[in-house]
């Protein structure tokens, strides 16, 4: 293999627009080379040096691209993706992994027998406020942490019409957005030993859950996990409380909004969330308060490491029994919204 990692895209929605085609092409020693699409000319607009192929099928059995990233519908997800392992291609899925955990199990088998790399698109890993809360919580000036909430939502009260918001297979927030939060969980805490999920549709018209309450449970500790597309103000991202202070952190990191405006990841104040948090901790018999800048974002970092990790060696940045943990989570969640109960998790 040569010193650059060339890439195919399958499909050419939101996801490839927005997310990884912007990302791919900003990060050195990968260089995209086709997406597949049944509408060139809309590729074409955006990417007019670029190949098209009318079909996945077409792109996978490009003998010159060495990288397949599948952006597609989450029902397509394991086929797609057994389809480019099996021709001997790298593999990157988005979030969430698969439907459910017997696909994902699957797509490993998969991939350990084709000696390929499979990563998920956690991108939110690289985010300015959970690389700050990682910092925070590493510090210890919390203390012992007793609850965590981590929210993510919108506005946005009319039901469009795309895949994610259907009645279709793996559409919902809870597949759409749970994911980002339940790996973020996973990052900071592990796998709970409960989890509970509350989830309905709440918006005329509405096909698929937009809102949903998730509470998991590590010991002492709870986690609430919230979204909804009902939140017209600004509400808190994080909210940590812990036996020695308080955090909270409102806003939303600024990478998707700016890429949506077109900016690309080489601009000067790329990743940089001005949103700072509010600390409240005891220092001594008095509270101090004081406000917590931010780390710097970088979603490209999730590329380049999946550059590095084919190229060089380097840790997968997202390895597939990773995404496995999520779709654990996903699946756990399901079963209690649907039973109305506690579930109880046997790792």
């Amino acid at each position: 293999m040569s010193s650059t990692l060339k890439v195919g895209i399958l499909g050419y929605g939101y996801a490839t627009a927005t997310f990884h085609a912007p990302l791919i092409n900003a990060v050195p020693g990968l260089k995209l080379v086709a997406i597949s699409s049944s509408n060139a000319t809309k590729v074409h607009a955006d990417w007019p040096q670029l190949q098209v192929c009318s079909t996945p099928e077409e792109l996978i059995a490009r003998t010159d691209i060495d990288l397949v990233v599948i952006p597609t519908p989450n029902e397509t997800h394991h086929a797609l993706a057994v389809k480019a392992l099996t021709a001997g291609k790298h593999v990157v899925v988005d979030k969430p992994f698969t439907l459910d955990t017997a696909e994902a199990h699957d797509l490993i088998a998969h991939a350990d027998a084709a000696q390929k790399l499979l990563s998920v698109f956690h991108n939110r890993r690289w985010v300015a406020d959970f690389l700050t809360v990682q910092k925070l919580l590493a510090s210890g000036q919390l203390g012992r942490i007793t609850h965590f909430e981590s929210h993510f939502d919108r506005f946005r009260p009319e039901v469009r019409q795309r895949w994610r918001e259907g009645a279709g297979l793996g559409s919902g927030l809870w597949y759409d957005l749970g994911p980002h939060l339940l790996d973020q969980a996973i990052c900071l805490f592990g796998m709970p030993q409960t989890i509970y999920v509350d989830r309905v549709l709440q918006r005329d018209g509405a096909l698929a859950d937009d809102w949903f309450h998730a509470v998991l449970g590590y010991g002492e500790l709870r986690m609430i996990l919230h979204a909804s597309m009902l939140v017209a103000h600004e509400s808190p991202r994080f909210i940590i409380h812990g036996t020695k202070g308080s955090y909270t952190k409102e806003g939303i990191d600024p990478q998707e909004d700016a890429l949506k405006a077109g900016v690309r990841p080489d601009a000067k104040d790329w990743g940089v969330d001005e949103t700072m948090g509010r600390l409240d901790v005891m220092r001594g018999t008095w509270m101090q308060h004081s406000q917590v800048a931010n780390e710097r974002g970088d979603y490209t970092r999730y590329y380049a490491a999946i550059r590095d990790a084919i190229l060089h060696g380097a840790p997968n940045p997202v390895p597939a029994t990773e995404a496995l943990q999520v779709m654990q989570l996903l699946e756990a969640g399901m079963l209690s919204a649907r039973e109305g109960r506690l579930i109880r998790l046997h790792h």
